[in-house]
């Protein structure tokens, strides 16, 4: 019992300061310097050219809060980066959240297509100039009064098109009306069936590229951030208050994140193929279709709850991602006429939709 208080001990002494350590050393982790890392051992796993990175902030306790950018992965999240300014205490978000692309941006290739995608409490034209200067794609979810100028000189409420449920409005424009805030992109606007509330989306992908129902990739950050404070990581239980120790310890509940949602991706393959999972000795080609009724971060957890009670653990473990989610059936697409005829041009190969702002 002893040997173990004294383990348990200089595990949490890695997470403290140098000087506050029983022996004080100089030597501490700098978590900033380690978020490529992560991103690395998340896409040598990564099985599909295309990434979705979520970036939120959440709250960790009354005095913390935090602002994580996470890979999307499966119904849930892999955080790979994030920072922990102090709670209840004023200040932006925006720049805590563009400090976390840059480290990221070391470790993901340029030929791959990413998508960072924020809610209307990060929109910002410093944020989307940042992530367009990385080569990635912005996805930034705007407010219900936000207003758009269309290519042939237009400017009407983005909310205007579309007055009915189930409809969908996609428009090439420039967005905002002062020129601190302009923004030309796409602008999707979408109200699902039985929502009462519209969504409108700005982004740089040109029409033909943009996806109407992406926007309920970003929401599955929420259930990235209920896992760490419940569900097997009781981060809620925590009582640690200082930021430091604080981004220190999301180090560890990163790791095992991905390491369990690799080991769920593999259970839930092999359940959807009605075999053992020890079996499955490759992904498969596509992940299969299926209504999750449990998650592969719980079903990651069952698994390697059984291999570490044997002494085993799994080496071939993937990630496979699902495609990213289409239209659902009966929605209607509108698209603005001069946003049709410039689809037309493009099909016909007279026009490049490609933005100047990514060249």
């Amino acid at each position: 019992m002893r040997g173990f208080s004294a383990a348990r001990q200089r595990l949490r002494e890695r997470l403290y300061d140098g000087a506050d350590r029983s022996t004080p050393s100089p030597n501490q982790i700098d978590v900033r310097a380690r978020f490529a890392p992560p991103m690395r051992w998340v896409l040598s796993l990564w099985k599909s050219n295309d990434l979705a990175l979520a970036i939120d902030p959440t709250t960790l306790s009354d005095m913390l809060c935090a602002v994580v950018a996470s890979v999307v992965y499966r119904g849930c999240a892999v955080p790979v980066a994030w920072g922990v300014p102090p709670g209840n205490k004023p200040g932006k978000w925006i720049d805590p959240a563009g400090e976390l692309l840059d480290p990221l941006s070391v470790a993901i290739p340029k030929g791959m297509r990413a998508i960072a995608m924020t809610d209307r409490g990060l929109r910002s034209p410093k944020l989307w100039k940042k992530t367009i200067s990385l080569r990635w794609h912005p996805y930034m979810r705007q407010s219900i009064n936000t207003t758009f100028r269309l290519e042939n000189g237009m400017r009407m409420p983005a909310r205007r098109p579309v007055s009915a449920p189930n409809r969908s409005f996609i428009g090439r424009g420039t967005a905002f009306r002062a020129a601190s805030r302009r923004l030309r992109g796409t602008i999707i606007v979408i109200r699902g069936e039985g929502q009462a509330q519209l969504w409108i989306v700005l982004t740089d992908l040109p029409p033909s590229e943009a996806g109407a129902s992406w926007r309920s990739l970003r929401v599955r950050i929420e259930t990235g951030f209920k896992a760490l404070k419940s569900v097997g990581r009781q981060r809620r239980k925590t009582r640690r208050t200082t930021p430091a120790r604080v981004e220190r310890n999301r180090l560890v509940l990163s790791a095992a994140t991905l390491l369990t949602l690799a080991a769920g991706s593999r259970a839930e393959d092999a359940q959807a193929l009605k075999m053992s999972p020890g079996a499955l000795r490759s992904p498969p080609k596509a992940p299969p279709e299926r209504n999750r009724t449990v998650g592969a971060l719980r079903l990651g957890l069952a698994a390697l709850s059984r291999l570490l009670a044997k002494g085993r653990m799994w080496r071939g473990v993937r990630l496979l991602p699902e495609p990213w989610p289409p239209p659902p059936d009966g929605l209607k697409v509108v698209l603005h006429p001069e946003t049709e005829n410039l689809l037309l041009q493009v099909r016909k190969g007279e026009r490049d939709l490609s933005l100047p702002t990514r060249a």
